[in-house]
């Protein structure tokens, strides 16, 4: 891992003249660009194939950088990132005016969040500035908990890497919208609807999904039908539906023992969800041609009920019907 001074000052140096930086989270790995610097942003969204219509998260250091984003942070805002940040809790509230809007994808919101990894603070407090940073891979894949994963979706110099090891959380941070009242979870995550509410002492909704829709901005990442996907046409299955699947299936599961090509997973929420997409691309590069990937559908009961609904969120997008 490369944690010293000298690294975060190149990656600095890229940002500074207009490049990018994958950076290290503890959820997914993501690629930066200076937010008020629209053709950084606009390189961004090309290098990913990103949909113009798919907003970005600006990451910062903490609430005094997010009040820079924000037309106003309440007092609501200032409790959740007391009790959550730096954390996996991304917060939407009304974008400043000099936000440029190809940020927001023309929306009026933005979601903000301070990522929880001591490289990536020092990297964002180093710059000076909110960073833009959705998953750093190409658009509707499987997302990067590794710096190899980066890599592998990147060509050559197009992107500096900050090797911050494997991301801990393993999926993308809850996405709370503040400006609605009551306020909604957009996207669901590892933070929990009940603890956001306990916290702000009033029931949080959870929102409905956006859809595809291009003429429509949406209000957060990660709420396009098919996202997180593996190159593999995937699949939810059973347990009892899996001695039925085709030669050829590569099956992520908990008990996988019978199966020729397999990848085991843990049997909790939270360690699931942290070995979730490299478990995908386990599963992707192990696929022959024309292989299939069958995700045989977790128990999601029991006390991390709500990280079984996050980790089934994903799991529903990877394996949707592409056209």
């Amino acid at each position: 891992m490369d944690h010293g001074p000298e690294e975060i000052a190149l990656a600095v140096n890229r940002l500074r003249s207009g490049g990018l930086v994958a950076f290290p989270t503890e959820t997914v790995y993501g690629l930066a660009a200076d937010a008020f610097d629209p053709r950084a942003v606009a390189r961004v969204f090309s290098a990913k194939g990103r949909p113009a219509h798919n907003p970005l998260i600006v990451h910062v250091s903490g609430p005094s950088m997010a009040r820079r984003v924000v037309q106003n942070w309440p007092e609501q805002a200032d409790r959740l990132a007391a009790s959550f940040w730096p954390g996996p809790l991304s917060i939407v509230l009304p974008a400043a005016d000099d936000l440029p809007r190809i940020v927001t994808s023309g929306g009026p919101t933005v979601a903000v969040r301070c990522p929880d990894h001591p490289l990536t603070l020092a990297l964002i407090e180093a710059y000076g500035s909110p960073l833009v940073g959705p998953s750093a891979n190409r658009s509707g894949r499987v997302s990067p908990t590794t710096p190899q994963h980066v890599r592998a979706s990147f060509a050559g110099d197009e992107v500096f890497v900050l090797d911050g090891g494997p991301s801990s959380v393993g999926i993308e941070s809850t996405v709370l919208d503040l400006s609605r009242d009551p306020p909604i979870i957009l996207r669901p995550g590892v933070i929990t609807r009940a603890e956001i509410s306990s916290v702000l002492g009033v029931d949080v909704a959870a929102g409905p999904a956006a859809g595809d829709n291009p003429e429509i901005p949406v209000r957060s990442p990660g709420m396009l039908d098919q996202h997180y996907a593996p190159r593999a046409r995937a699949q939810l299955v059973t347990a009892s539906g899996v001695a039925a699947l085709p030669p050829g299936t590569v099956v992520i599961g908990f008990d996988t023992s019978g199966e020729g090509m397999a990848v085991v997973m843990p049997r909790d929420a939270r360690g699931y969800a942290a070995a979730l997409y490299r478990a995908l691309r386990d599963a992707d590069a192990a696929c022959p041609p024309g292989g299939r990937i069958a995700v045989v559908v977790p128990e999601t009961g029991g006390q991390d009920r709500e990280v079984w609904e996050a980790v089934m969120d994903r799991l529903r997008r990877a394996c949707a019907d592409r056209e």
